[in-house]
């Protein structure tokens, strides 16, 4: 055996043996830790653990990082308690193990459970620190980072009919990543983001303190309403205002193809989606399916949310966006909280206890990706796209209208800038249901082609992106420690070069040995941990 063999394969063992010593002295830091107010052993689990992939798969909601080849975690801390996070941080601190924190959500490139570093990693999952405690008296509630928007949902509805908050419509989305992201949903263009209605945050920080907005100080806390709060520590609640709705709500989704104009209506829609009544939120929705011939055609779908009733509906409708065709018999009244079932295609009538389900009602492969549109798109760009569409038939495009209470707030008051100036988010969607790198690869590469195609129509200098649609593709450091330079790319794109400058300060504060850290995470200043 040669002497370069021999040092390789010593210092392979060496490192292998570092590894696994870290591992095990982690998990005897988490059960000896004096921190703890509740035994913490039966809530580790290891690869040794028979209920390992179960746990590590439950909450995996994107089925591209659920293969063979997808890198898995050493540990998974199922947290109880906030004694439970304090010691996982501050042992994962003490050993150098990299830490991820899932909240339950669906995140989609899966950054809360897989990690490209090339080194040991835990996972901190919140699935259990849940609670939810709602005062209609004062119009607020404290809600937990591992809740769902659909248990929010509910337990707000259990005390009024006429209140609500402005988040997403997908009840299995977790809190935690929806709020520290930003959060939207058919209610922005009333009431604005969830994290324009957040007032108060916990959060247990990188020294294990629980820290709240009065402790942690006003710059942290806007960091972590709308910057990604995995990047400072451990968001674990928030307090929120809860909004009022009215008794009745109208919901409504016509559709159109492109024998009966679909390309008049999506024109139009972009010169007043963002203009009509803030009571008014009309989705576009665009995907290729088959006409009654047989052929590929363009199909706009027009999900949307009115908080009134049909009849001043119609009346708001008829003057400002007629080409849409809006009919009564499109129409439908119910409560709001009807309104998220209705949305997410639930059954008619179904319960509102279904709100309460975590389980979604389907798993998929999918990429996501983002752009935001400033300025309208002509009919001949329309129909450049719409070729586009149909010569790759995948992804999907979803546009959301902006304007009103979204135009209203500063770009600077939260980490999410896109605020006045643009008409709509787009969000680019492919799903697939097969297996195997091959088929995401390719599926994967249809969104980067229609995304690149779409330069010419959406923002530039630069290109945005929304932090909640989180997407490799911009800026991806291969090692995860990515560097104030790596940094800029993905940051002044989800986040304005203003408001990116701002977290990496606070970042620079809070974290300087850069503890909290992922593929996309803020970077700290170079200086900081010398």
């Amino acid at each position: 055996m040669s002497l370069f063999v021999l040092i390789f394969v010593f210092l392979f063992s060496h490192a292998f043996a570092t590894s696994n010593n870290d591992q095990e002295n982690f998990i005897q830091c988490l059960i000896n830790s004096p921190n703890l107010t509740t035994p913490i052993t039966g809530d580790i689990y290891t690869p040794a653990n028979s209920t390992f992939p179960t746990v590590l798969q439950t909450y995996i909601r994107n089925l591209r990082f659920n293969e063979s080849t997808t890198p898995k975690p050493s540990i998974i801390v199922t947290a109880l308690d906030l004694s439970h996070i304090q010691a996982t941080i501050l042992c994962a601190k003490k050993y150098n193990l990299l830490l991820k924190t899932r909240s339950g959500g669906h995140d989609y490139e899966g950054l809360s459970y897989v990690s490209y570093a090339n080194e040991p990693y835990v996972i901190l999952d919140l699935f259990n620190i849940r609670a939810i405690n709602v005062s209609i008296e004062d119009e607020t509630a404290w809600v937990q980072a591992g809740a769902t928007l659909g248990e929010l949902f509910y337990r707000i509805s259990e005390k009024s009919s006429t209140h609500g908050f402005p988040a997403g419509v997908c009840p299995t989305v977790g809190i935690g990543g929806h709020f520290s992201g930003g959060g939207y949903g058919n209610m922005m263009r009333k009431y604005g983001l969830s994290v324009d209605n957040i007032i108060d945050a916990e959060i247990i920080d990188v020294n294990g303190k629980l820290l709240d907005r009065k402790s942690m100080g006003e710059d942290l806390f806007w960091a972590i309403t709308g910057g990604g709060g995995v990047s400072f520590g451990v968001v674990v609640s928030y307090k929120i205002n809860i909004v009022r709705v009215p008794e009745i709500v109208t919901v409504f989704q016509p559709r159109r193809i492109s024998e009966q104009n679909v390309t008049n209506v999506a024109y139009k829609w972009l010169r007043v989606a963002n203009k009509l009544d803030n009571n008014v939120f009309i989705r576009m929705v665009l995907d290729v399916v088959n006409n009654t011939n047989g052929e590929k055609t363009i199909r706009g779908s027009f999900p949307s949310l009115y908080l009134g009733n049909t009849t001043s509906l119609l009346n708001i409708m008829n003057e400002s966006f007629p080409e849409l065709g809006l009919q009564r018999s499109d129409c439908q009244e119910m409560n709001w909280t009807q309104s998220i079932l209705w949305y997410y295609s639930f059954p008619p009538n179904s319960p509102d206890s279904t709100l309460l389900s975590r389980i979604p009602r389907s798993l998929t492969h999918l990429k996501r990706k983002s752009d935001y549109v400033k300025k309208p798109i002509s009919k001949a760009g329309l129909g450049f796209i719409f070729k586009k569409m149909i010569e790759l038939q995948l992804p999907v495009l979803t546009f959301n209208p902006y304007g009103g209470r979204m135009a209203e707030i500063s770009e600077f008051a939260k980490p999410f800038p896109h605020r006045a100036g643009n008409i709509a988010k787009i969000q680019y969607a492919a799903d697939w249901n097969e297996n195997g790198v091959e088929i995401a690869n390719h599926n994967v590469n249809l969104t980067r082609v229609l995304h690149e195609y779409m330069t010419p129509f959406v923002s530039k200098s630069p290109r945005e992106a929304f932090l909640n649609y989180r997407d490799l593709d911009i800026g991806v450091n291969d090692n995860g420690n990515n560097s104030f330079i790596e940094g800029t790319v993905y940051g002044f794109k989800y986040f304005k070069k203003t408001n990116f400058m701002r977290l990496v300060y606070v970042k620079t504060m809070v974290d300087p040995g850069n503890f909290f850290r992922n593929e996309q995470s803020i970077p700290v200043l170079a200086s900081a941990g010398k």
